[in-house]
């Protein structure tokens, strides 16, 4: 019982925080936050923001709401400052010529805060590099799905189920996607990177929390792979 309800607290306040920052964003007019979704259509990325902050209240603090915040403003800067180059080729090339793209600041900044996040929730080395692995690796893999309306959310419920069985922290992104899912689906609005980036470190951290070693490891071969595949970082 006190762990179900954990699992409805956590909901519960990362989907009040989640849909109470959203209606207070949507009431402003900033055009550094909307963009173009796939119908071409203008659409602000309110609900990124607010369902960072969302799945951050919900975890509760610690190390893996340090990880979501920071995923959250690499992803923020990317929507404001993005200039639409995708790849990690595109990205490294210029690094190399002395340019910091939007992309190697999500890349290398929530792989930082991931790694971070890993070394603070696991004990032994290996199972802190595994952690980070799966920390970054989820955040760019909801990231990567968000090309639909409502797909990353979607993703976000679909990776966060199986995590309910095993504790509470995956509860928060599913509850601060679940507020705002509605509005994206119908086009009203969108995650974006900040959203993204920061549910998906939010998964991760559940993720890390609910596995030992072999599933770490599992988890973090498959991201990988996906990572190498799609290149998804924008």
């Amino acid at each position: 019982m006190i762990r179900t309800g954990g699992r409805v607290a956590s909901f519960a306040v990362a989907a009040g925080v989640s849909r109470g920052v959203y209606e207070g964003l949507r009431r402003l007019r900033d055009p550094r936050w909307e963009r173009g979704n796939h119908a071409g259509r203008s659409v602000p990325l309110y609900a990124g923001p607010a369902a960072a902050l969302g799945a951050a209240a919900g975890v509760g603090g610690g190390p893996a709401a340090f990880a979501v915040l920071v995923a959250g403003a690499c992803g923020a800067y990317g929507d404001v400052r993005g200039d639409g180059r995708r790849g990690f080729r595109a990205h490294l090339g210029a690094l190399r010529k002395g340019e910091v793209t939007a992309g190697a600041v999500r890349l290398f900044g929530i792989g930082a805060a991931s790694l971070v996040a890993g070394v603070l929730l696991k004990e032994r080395p290996l199972d802190k590099v595994l952690a980070a692995t799966v920390i970054a690796g989820t955040a760019h893999l909801v990231d990567l799905a968000d090309v639909r309306p409502g797909r990353a959310g979607l993703v976000v419920l679909g990776l966060g189920a199986p995590g309910l069985l095993r504790g509470a922290r995956a509860a928060a992104p599913m509850g601060a996607v679940a507020a705002v899912l509605g509005d994206d689906l119908a086009e009203e609005t969108m995650l974006g990177g900040t959203g993204a980036y920061a549910l998906g470190a939010a998964v991760g951290a559940a993720i890390v929390a609910g596995n030992g070693r072999l599933g770490l490891a599992a988890h973090a071969a498959g991201l990988v792979v996906v990572a190498v595949r799609y290149h998804p970082c924008g």
